[in-house]
């Protein structure tokens, strides 16, 4: 984080709680310190060393688990030496010309397309301020974008629905999970584990610190 000087008007220097929105004077910390909110208690900042390496390498994890996702087996009904096994991608070939298509391309984006989207722009933004470099130019929009997307990845909510749906189906029929069910599983611990090594704000101040010297001036990633 920043020292203790601050700009009232222009908010430099300055960080606001995301749950309360109380203003606090950024501070230098140390890593494994941590910075809360004195109203509310929220974590503001808690820099921790290598956690940009972690980042990154739990983002290819949930790439390469979103991409198995798509193309292994998610279930296989069985019922009375019948039986039959899909993916989602074997899903969306199946509705790819009914009345269901829009609902089905609308699940794959939230559960499929959000979270790579969000994986890649956290490589696009990491990578290079964890190998010492200066930010991409955009790479400020790009982290941005990407917590935006947060709240509308849905691979959480679509492992729910679907271990309640099968509860039902259970009933009718034998289940057998395939290996996309279980990748969902491991994507949820790995976005959890993303979570809770990330720092916005160590991010954001590692962005605006390491921008470009032009003419000994500081440029700002993304002018």
């Amino acid at each position: 984080m920043t020292g203790g000087n601050y700009d009232l008007k222009t908010g430099e220097g300055l960080i606001a709680c995301p749950r309360c929105d109380a203003l606090h004077i950024e501070e230098e910390l140390n890593e494994g310190e941590t910075a809360r909110c004195v109203r509310c208690g929220t974590v503001l900042a808690k820099p921790r060393g290598g956690a940009f390496v972690q980042i990154i390498a739990l983002s290819l994890t949930s790439v390469l688990l979103l991409v198995g996702a798509i193309f292994f087996p998610f279930l296989e009904i069985s019922r009375m030496g019948f039986g039959n096994a899909t993916s989602l991608f074997g899903v969306a070939l199946a509705f790819a010309e009914g009345p269901l298509l829009p609902l089905v391309l609308a699940v794959l984006a939230m559960v499929i397309g959000l979270p790579i989207t969000r994986a890649f722009l956290l490589l696009y933004t990491l990578v290079p301020l964890a190998k010492g470099r200066p930010p991409h130019k955009y790479a400020a929009d790009a982290f941005r974008i990407s917590e935006e997307l947060r709240p509308w990845s849905m691979a959480e909510i679509f492992v729910i629905g679907t271990a309640v749906a099968l509860v039902k189906v259970a009933g009718l029929a034998q289940v057998h999970l395939g290996p996309a069910f279980w990748a969902f599983c491991a994507l949820i611990l790995v976005n959890a584990a993303s979570r809770g090594f990330m720092c916005q704000t160590t991010i954001w101040d590692e962005i605006e610190d390491a921008g470009l010297k032009t003419d000994g001036r500081e440029q700002v990633p993304g002018e």
